[in-house]
């Protein structure tokens, strides 16, 4: 007898087979148990999903000879046929060979023809978003109103290029990529009823390979025993696949931590010879980078599907938080890009070059050295030039006083304050402490701004306005302002302006003064600051002083 690949002997035969979709199974056994069954459903996700699996077990739900329900018999003639793919009544068409227009009115034609043995015939239409425009066109009517023996099920990878006119026709259902526990307890289901030798590590490594797809999975696994000799060790997997062991990705991310460029060349050149997956290695790197981000932040943080956490524990504290974050961006980077690169190995080793270069510089060791950056391979101030680990500093400790004062200029003192405020007469200090109150908005706020308390005799309040916006004054906006005035005041107020051509104190004026002085307190704090100075004399860099925002 022929020997039958697992995609094929181990394909479900009944929903209560199925690996995942329990979304879709659950609203298609409703619908069967409660007789509201649709003429037109579509099935969507990527390959090995089980688009076709769940239609095929959705005809003998429909066709069995014990009734329409939702867990077939298994044993009867329809449902025999159906599994053994020779049911009359179920037709599987392949879009991508039956893309004209004469296909579909064929199907047309045939449809209104009662089933041969079965109680609906099934049409089932693979990677219908091939069919051409004329095609969807011809299917559409009977689509829409097929004779009632008669159920459409259509599946798809790419349902974006579907019509509307066809999927206002059908009931969509999307199917998701499975869980890697999800496989991995599928292919230890199928081994253990093999009776076949496994290792628990190989198994997870084809799950997370198979990228959510049950057949792609169940392929490695075939592949995994032919090449093992009727076992299926970790160690063999990994060759098979050239995929990249946890150890190299954890020797690439001690020679970052070590900034030896020579070793992470080296262990590139190690993959290579291996035969490994080189495009692969940065994904796998940005993985683990995530992870050490993880343990930074939550030390006790563990994911129960992986194994590995302890050495991954145990490389977090090399790393600082910053250098995680740049390595996982140059990692994402690099895997999007390698394939411009010349070849796989260029592009690995410029991406990992490139988080050397990249990596910040230890601004306390510039500034002690005078302005000098000390060599990449010896930066962290190790002794007879070999690197040390640069810890990573608690999550708390993160920020830096030095690097503050580079960016904003601290808040003035008191003191400093109170010497460089604007003199205001005591009805200039009492206008701005009302004008705060008054919470104004929009024109009105404006003109508030720009008037200055002259004179106050009861109920009357006379004010200065600048000549240059004299605009403002007028009676609406006055009106406002009054009112606003009386309302906090509580009592009628008096309003009155006066243009004024000299200097008028307005609270605006202050806030303009204030604003200049805080700007000068911040570029004085950023030229005097030790670590602008020491990145001026290293990188020759300048102070871009518009780009200068005080502290608010």
């Amino acid at each position: 007898m022929s020997y039958q690949v697992l995609a094929r002997k181990w394909r479900p035969k009944s929903f209560d087979q199925l690996v995942g979709q329990a979304s879709v199974v659950q609203a298609l056994v409703n619908g069967l148990d409660n007789d509201r069954v649709h003429h037109g459903f579509l099935f969507t996700g990527t390959r090995g999903v089980g688009k076709t699996t769940i239609a095929r077990i959705f005809a003998k739900c429909l066709n069995c000879e014990q009734g329409m329900t939702s867990s077939p018999c298994g044993e009867c003639s329809a449902c025999v046929a159906i599994d053994e793919g020779r049911f009359q009544d179920l037709l599987e068409i392949d879009a991508a060979s039956h893309t004209g227009v004469d296909n579909m009115r064929e199907l047309n034609d045939s449809a209104h023809f009662m089933p041969v043995s079965g109680r609906f015939k099934v049409y089932l239409i693979d990677e219908v978003h091939m069919l051409s425009g004329a095609s969807f066109n011809a299917l559409l009517k009977t689509l829409e109103e097929p004779p009632p023996h008669v159920k459409f099920i259509l599946a798809t990878t790419d349902p974006q290029k579907i019509p509307v006119t066809v999927l206002s026709r059908c009931l969509k259902f999307n199917l998701r990529h499975l869980l890697p526990e999800q496989i991995s307890g599928q292919l230890t289901h199928i081994l253990e009823t093999e009776d076949i030798e496994f290792e628990a590590a190989a198994i997870d490594r084809i799950a997370r390979a198979a990228a959510g797809s049950m057949r792609d999975a169940l392929s490695l696994l075939d592949q995994a025993i032919a090449h093992g000799g009727g076992a299926v060790r970790d160690d063999d997997v990994a060759l098979m696949m050239g995929s990249v062991d946890h150890d190299h990705v954890a020797r690439i991310i001690g020679a970052l931590a070590d900034a030896d460029a020579a070793a992470l060349l080296d262990v590139v050149a190690e993959l290579s010879t291996q035969s490994r997956d080189l495009k692969s290695v940065l994904n796998h790197l940005a993985e683990a980078l995530h992870r050490i981000g993880l343990v930074q932040l939550v030390p006790k943080y563990r994911d129960p599907d992986r194994a590995d956490w302890d050495s991954i524990a145990a490389l977090a504290p090399r790393l600082s938080p910053e250098d995680v974050q740049l390595f996982y961006q140059v990692a994402i980077e690099g895997a999007r890009d390698i394939d411009a690169a010349p070849d796989a190995r260029t592009g690995l080793e410029m991406a990992l070059l490139r988080m050397l270069a990249f990596r910040p510089v230890d601004v306390d060791d510039v500034a002690r050295s005078g302005g000098s950056a000390p060599p990449a391979a010896t930066r962290q101030g190790a002794p007879g030039g070999v690197a040390e680990p640069r810890p990573a500093a608690p999550v708390e400790a993160q920020p830096r006083p030095a690097a503050k004062a580079a960016t904003v200029a601290e808040e003035p003192s008191p003191v400093t304050t109170a010497k460089n405020e604007p003199r205001q007469d005591p009805e200039a200090r009492e206008w701005h402490r009302l004008f705060e109150r008054l919470e104004l908005r929009g024109a009105v706020r404006e003109l508030a701004r720009n008037i200055q308390l002259d004179s106050r005799n009861g109920a009357a309040w006379r004010f200065l306005i600048p000549d240059t916006v004299e605009h403002l004054g007028t009676g609406s906006l006055v009106g406002q302002l009054q009112s606003a005035m009386s309302s906090q005041l509580g009592h009628e107020v008096d309003l009155s302006l006066e243009t004024s051509t000299g200097a008028v104190l307005t609270p605006a004026a202050v806030d303009e003064q204030a604003t200049i002085r805080r700007r000068s307190e911040a570029e004085k704090a950023i030229a005097d600051d030790p670590t602008v100075q020491a990145l001026k004399a290293r990188f020759g860099a300048t102070i871009v002083e518009d780009t200068i925002q005080p502290l608010q």
